[in-house]
């Protein structure tokens, strides 16, 4: 798809009311792993759907932690906070491919531990008083990141990323996980609540990517299909009404237009199921 095409659907996506735009970071690609797609750089990307958009949440599902330098993060994060005007939603994941770990010089054995020293000074950096600390866990006040910002940038844990579910919910403001049947997910959110309930009263929100194959025909049934389902609007709705009773809050599209423009998908959720939804 090409870079002005994906420009025009989140211009669409923003103008008609959804709530946010996930961009994903693929360092790189290979024959393991072919990306049909073409990713941007996810910090050049947002750069230009903060100038196209306004109103819709930009969230990265999700930058690929261990293999960035927490401070380039911090960096990046403040300024496309600054850009977009505090719409920006920090996603952070672990990644999982060892060659692509390797080609970075790092050891896919050790991204737990990469992910949690990363994310510490990552999340000083953005704090409100966005301390800079040094390997050492040092603040190093000679040092500062520019712009400052009046208010914090949420981060958000993407899978698991190798963590605890009780590290995620002490240390991260929401969790986003992958599509399963809601049968299965359910089970997820029981064990979400419980981690929750031992280590914060703060409310941590819960959402998942959804592959969805939108059909042209009104009454089609929900199917479960790879990462998400196949159906027609109605089923839609009461797929995405029966999520948001079991405690999910927020849920990403991936569209698979099969035939059908993505323009044309969009408009037919935001006319028909968001309202149903709201």
């Amino acid at each position: 798809m090409q870079f002005d095409t994906q420009l025009a659907i989140a211009a669409q996506a923003a103008r008609l009311g959804f709530d946010a735009l996930w961009v994903r970071d693929v360092p790189l690609n290979s024959d393991s792993y072919p990306d049909p797609v073409g990713h941007a750089d996810p910090w050049v990307f947002l750069s230009a759907l903060a100038a196209v958009t306004s109103g819709i949440a930009l969230a990265t599902g999700a930058i690929v932690l261990p293999l960035r330098h927490p401070l380039h993060i911090a960096k990046a994060a403040l300024s496309i906070t600054s850009l977009s005007k505090g719409r920006f939603v920090l996603g952070l994941g672990s990644g999982d491919r060892p060659t692509e770990y390797a080609m970075f010089g790092e050891d896919v054995e050790n991204r737990k531990m990469l992910f949690q020293s990363h994310w510490h000074r990552l999340a000083a950096a953005l704090r409100q008083d966005q301390q800079v600390i040094d390997e050492n866990g040092r603040v190093r006040s000679e040092f500062a990141i520019r712009p400052r910002l009046k208010t914090s940038v949420p981060m958000v844990a993407v899978g698991s990323s190798s963590q605890s579910l009780e590290w995620i919910a002490r240390n991260a403001t929401a969790w986003m996980t992958y599509y399963r049947p809601l049968s299965v997910q359910k089970d997820r959110l029981a064990l979400w609540h419980n981690a929750q309930a031992k280590v914060t009263a703060d409310f941590r929100g819960f959402g998942q990517s959804m592959v969805l194959e939108l059909l042209a025909r009104p009454e089609a049934a929900y199917e479960e299909i790879n990462l998400g389902g196949r159906t027609g609007r109605r089923g839609l709705i009461e797929a995405l009404s029966a999520m948001r009773d079991a405690g999910i809050h927020h849920v990403a599209f991936n569209l698979i237009a099969q035939g059908r423009p993505a323009s044309e998908v969009m408009e037919e959720i935001a006319a028909d199921v968001l309202p149903a939804l709201r």
